[in-house]
Formats: C-alpha cells, sequence, structure tokens
C-alpha cells in the first residue's frame, strides 16, 4: 500500500516510564501515527465517509497517553495506540507509530529517546 494518511508532531503529556518518579510526573510525549489504506475512494468522491477520520486517529492517541494506565515502556504505548487505531479505523490495513520521549531520563544532552513500530492488520 502506498497511500498514507499522516499525523505528525502529536504533543500529549503523561505518566510513563520504567522509573517509579515517571508515574508521578506528568512529562511530555511526541507521536507521530502514519495510517496505510487506499485513498482512491475518497479522493475520487471526496466523501469524509470513504476515508479516516484523524480527529479520531488524534483523539485515540492522546487518550493511549494521557489517559490510559501507566505504562514502564514506550513501546507499549506505541503498541496500545496501534492497537486501538486498527480496532476504531476498519478502512486502515497498517499503522506505523512513533513515541518520543524528550525527557527521557538519561545523563546528558540529547533530543529525544523513541521507538517506531508498524502493524499490519490480522498480522501480529
Amino acid at each position: 500500500m502506498t497511500d498514507r494518511i499522516e499525523l505528525r508532531g502529536m504533543r500529549f503529556a503523561g505518566r510513563h516510564g520504567a522509573l517509579p518518579h515517571e508515574a508521578l510526573e506528568t512529562q511530555p510525549f511526541e507521536v507521530d501515527v502514519i495510517l496505510e489504506l487506499d485513498l482512491g475512494p475518497a479522493g475520487t468522491t471526496d466523501d469524509l465517509a470513504r476515508t479516516v477520520d484523524y480527529g479520531d486517529v488524534f483523539r485515540r492517541a492522546r487518550a493511549v497517553v494521557e489517559e490510559g494506565p501507566h505504562v514502564g515502556l514506550i513501546e507499549t504505548l506505541a503498541e496500545r495506540i496501534v492497537a486501538d487505531v486498527l480496532a476504531g479505523q476498519p478502512a486502515v490495513e497498517a499503522v506505523t507509530v512513533r513515541v518520543r520521549k524528550p525527557r527521557a531520563p538519561l545523563p546528558g544532552s540529547f533530543a529525544w529517546a523513541g521507538v517506531e513500530i508498524r502493524r499490519e492488520r490480522g498480522r501480529a
């Protein structure tokens, strides 16, 4: 699939991380979601019902980061976002999620620590 919808640089505040204080203190997380699906039907008909509501995708990602239970790993956040998007958007064939943690507890200067995963519908 070559058609994609991209939501990049979404910023959320959450309490996630492997260290005890990370469950107590809110910190920023940045999320990208790339959806793969056939955009031809929407593009040729100009019909919103034939594509993805990316407002819904934004809300789903935000809910996982800001309202979901604490997780120790950003890998887990990424998996949960993918699962929620695939469950809520049946037209999506594959999802790539990047989660970045700009304030990861590292002993030096860095822009962010992050993960990227891609999952296809129907595959583990």
